[in-house]
């Protein structure tokens, strides 16, 4: 069975779901959400697909699930891939899931949105600023977790870094470059070379050109 993933190419907490499935190599279709156009704020979208009004949402047969992190789970506990090998692991996956939605993803996601797709004399410069030294913190406590070694947990890929790397191969300025974070650095390309690996682009229909 293929699963479908509401998704649009913008959405970093889509990509971490998406680019899951893709490593993972699970069949699944990407169903387009036209976040840009107020689907995700119409009732219909909330009546049928998820009351919350966000993407990503995960159809796997009857079942329907939202948020990243929990789709992460289950498709771990489905599938068997990037949930980690011990019971400690699983654990620390999730703290850093956690971090990652308190302290980078979601102040990457609002800072990219301010700084790209509000017209240029309706970004907040001030709330710009504070978001880029949030992330700024956010980004030296990742770089010096990663300094000695290659995956954010454990020996190998899980979701802790499918979840933290969703904003950092977007190619939108918002404040991160890469070569101010060696070990981040080193951490993308590493990911980047994993068989299977797709921008966010080229893995989720949806692109800031089509508006153009």
């Amino acid at each position: 069975m293929t699963l479908q993933l509401y998704c649009f190419g913008e959405s970093g907490h889509s990509y971490k779901v998406a680019l899951a499935l893709e490593l993972a190599g699970i069949a699944w279709e990407p169903v387009f959400v036209d976040f840009f156009s107020g689907t995700t704020r119409g009732d219909a979208f909330r009546a049928d697909v998820n009351e919350m009004g966000e993407c990503p949402v995960l159809v796997d047969g009857d079942l329907t699930l939202s948020q990243s992190g929990v789709i992460q789970q289950y498709l771990s506990d489905t599938y068997g891939h990037f949930g980690g090998s011990t019971p400690e692991e699983k654990r620390e996956i999730l703290r850093w899931q956690l971090w990652d939605n308190h302290k980078l993803s979601s102040n990457a996601g609002l800072c990219r949105f301010l700084m790209n797709f509000l017209p240029e004399d309706k970004r907040p410069q001030e709330v710009i600023a504070f978001l880029q030294g949030r992330l700024k913190a956010a980004y030296a406590i990742l770089d010096k977790h990663l300094e000695k070694r290659d995956w954010i947990v454990g020996d190998a890929l899980s979701n802790a870094d499918l979840t933290c790397c969703s904003y950092l191969y977007y190619p939108e300025p918002f404040g991160f470059e890469r070569a101010e974070w060696p070990n981040i650095d080193a951490w993308l390309s590493r990911l980047s070379a994993q068989p299977g690996w797709k921008a966010p682009y080229d893995l989720m229909p949806g692109n800031p050109s089509d508006r153009a």
